[in-house]
């Protein structure tokens, strides 16, 4: 029988089933006071992001350690902390901590504050030789933020566990190799950056 060329086998789950996971849902930040057009994306947003996990859940299995990014401690402070500042994620962890999930400290407080702090005098300076300078102090104080949560993560999940993540979609965090990422990118969450590129192109 003749070779068929070309053939791409696909990998078996198992073979992801049985190794360390990340589930990485993108969050969205959006204005306190949001039109209802905007609402009605995100909601949609929120509620595909559900869906897309307990799909990957059945296949991959059970989610038992949760990071979120900004949080500095874990367990019920974390959780209240999350539920003041993040009513859409919270949700979500609530319900998979209920089930046994873990919500573990993902950040280290003083470098999480230095580079907001740095990324915040960035959208003040006016001249370029100063944007330049803070520029430089910005990305080594984000390197070494990133390079925390990424350390956080290879610590904390155990062999064959499965993990969730919730970070901003420009994040700079490098897994560990042995770690499959699994990207949670729901249809909704195209139409939410297509409807703030309208907004930004009526305005010019």
């Amino acid at each position: 029988m003749s070779e068929v060329l070309g053939r791409i086998e696909k990998p078996s789950i198992d073979n992801f089933q049985a190794g360390r996971k990340i589930y990485l849902v993108p969050l969205v930040y959006t204005p306190r006071e949001m039109p209802e057009d905007l609402s009605e994306k995100v909601n949609a947003y929120w509620q595909q992001v559900e869906q897309q996990l307990n799909g990957l859940e059945q296949k991959m299995g059970p989610i038992k350690k949760i990071y979120h990014e900004s949080l500095t401690v874990s367990g019920e402070t974390g959780l209240s902390i999350i539920e003041k500042f993040h009513e859409k994620s919270y949700r979500i962890i609530k319900e998979k901590c209920d089930r046994g999930a873990s919500l573990e400290a993902t950040e280290d407080m003083e470098l999480f504050t230095e580079s907001m702090d740095w990324g915040n005098c960035l959208s003040v300076v006016m001249s370029q030789k100063t944007f330049d300078i803070i520029s430089k102090f910005y990305r080594e104080a984000s390197e070494k933020r990133f390079a925390h949560i990424s350390r956080r993560i290879d610590e904390t999940l155990g062999d064959g566990e499965a993990g969730l993540l919730f970070i901003r979609e420009d994040h700079g965090v490098q897994f560990p190799p042995n770690i499959h990422v699994f990207y949670v990118a729901p249809p909704a969450l195209d139409d939410i950056h297509r409807w703030f590129r309208e907004k930004m192109n009526a305005r010019k």
